[in-house]
């Protein structure tokens, strides 16, 4: 019994699709008369192109000229620079660089500090080197001087250049980095 009523169900289905099929695929010439008459009656108004503007090159002529970001353009500024009697880079110019110097700033991070004989003394890593500073040592790329060194955090001049091209100090810190970060 069961397999005559499956039977007669899929029987029925593909009658009811067989149907449904035939359904489609009637007269379709009044819709082909009335799309006869449509594209009859309309016509496109299309605008003329303008033809093309004739292209005049311009030969490149700055190629002999002096290149914007040459390292020796940055030594004659700064050494124009130095030259300025109120100048702040002028003191920072004449002196003999640091080791941690060669590192820029986020790639060091402070983890502790020690006193010693009353001096504060900040434990650094770079570069998975440990390195100890006290007050008046330079770090980072942008002339920093250590100014003050706390339980929880490094304070540092730095010399930076602002939007117009002035030398101004800038005031930084490193702040003790805990185990986890």
């Amino acid at each position: 019994m069961m397999d005559r009523s499956m039977l007669f169900a899929k029987l029925f289905a593909m009658s009811a699709v067989m149907v449904i099929i035939a359904g489609c695929g009637g007269e379709q010439g009044e819709l082909k008369q009335w799309m006869d008459q449509q594209q009859k009656e309309v016509k496109p108004n299309v605008q003329p192109l303008f033809p093309p503007k004739k292209f005049a090159p311009q030969p490149y002529t700055a190629a002999d000229g002096v290149e914007p970001f040459s390292t020796q353009k940055l030594a004659v500024a700064l050494k124009q620079e130095s030259r300025q009697p109120n100048s702040l880079l002028a003191e920072e110019l004449n002196r003999r660089k640091e080791p941690l110097e060669a590192f820029p700033l986020d790639s060091m991070s402070m983890v502790g500090s020690v006193v010693k004989q009353g001096q504060e003394f900040a434990l650094l890593r770079v570069d998975s080197l440990l390195y100890q500073v006290k007050p008046g040592d330079y770090l980072g790329q942008n002339y920093g001087k250590i100014t003050e060194i706390s339980e929880t955090e490094l304070a540092l001049r730095e010399i930076v250049q602002d939007a117009a091209g002035e030398w101004v100090e800038r005031l930084s810190k490193l702040h003790l980095q805990e185990k986890g970060q």
